[in-house]
């Protein structure tokens, strides 16, 4: 039985991962985004991550990690990465080959559902590949115009989408919900 894949992908509207002097959350955090989080992470799951956001992470000061992230930091992970040897999580592992043949093997011959977070170069590629079954923005109200850092899209090729849930956290979050559909472009 092939497992599914979830991307999420935290943007503000006008679709960049970070701005320049945008904090974390884009300085949006509230009680239901951190509540969101937490359901998220209680699920189980294998994260697939990028070395940077990988790197990002592990690199969190002792006072960041809180419950979250030590549940987060435990979850079964896959680092693509060509340059790390080893990983500090307990429960990741490195791979130096190809992420969209690695995750293909994945679906293929695992029982828990995969996630990425962040990692736009990853899902970027896995998104191409037809392998993501839904695509979750968490979109945040601003934009970071030209201080705009990490597009979340560039370099992906058009794909059709259905909306298939919008929720709104902390009166201000829209997270989007979306399927590709496989279906050309018009």
């Amino acid at each position: 039985m092939a497992t599914t894949l979830t991307v999420d992908l935290f943007v503000s509207v006008d679709g960049f991962a970070k701005g320049e002097h945008s904090p974390g959350y884009f300085g949006y955090g509230g009680p239901e985004l951190e509540r969101w989080i937490a359901d998220e992470l209680a699920r189980p799951q294998h994260l697939l991550l990028g070395r940077r956001t990988y790197a990002a992470l592990a690199g969190l000061p002792p006072e960041a990690q809180d419950d979250g992230y030590r549940r987060m930091s435990s979850l079964p992970t896959t680092v693509f990465s060509r340059t790390l040897t080893d990983a500090e999580w307990p429960g990741a592992t490195i791979e130096p080959g190809d992420a969209v043949g690695h995750v293909r093997g994945l679906r293929e011959s695992g029982d828990v559902p995969l996630r990425t977070m962040g990692s736009l170069s990853v899902v970027q590629q896995l998104l191409d590949a037809g392998l993501v079954d839904r695509l979750r923005l968490m979109v945040f109200p601003l934009l970071v115009g030209p201080g705009g850092r990490e597009p979340g899209f560039a370099g992906v090729s058009e794909t059709d989408l259905e909306l298939v849930d919008v929720r709104r956290l902390d009166g201000r979050l829209a997270l989007l919900e979306y399927a590709p559909t496989g279906r050309p472009i018009p």
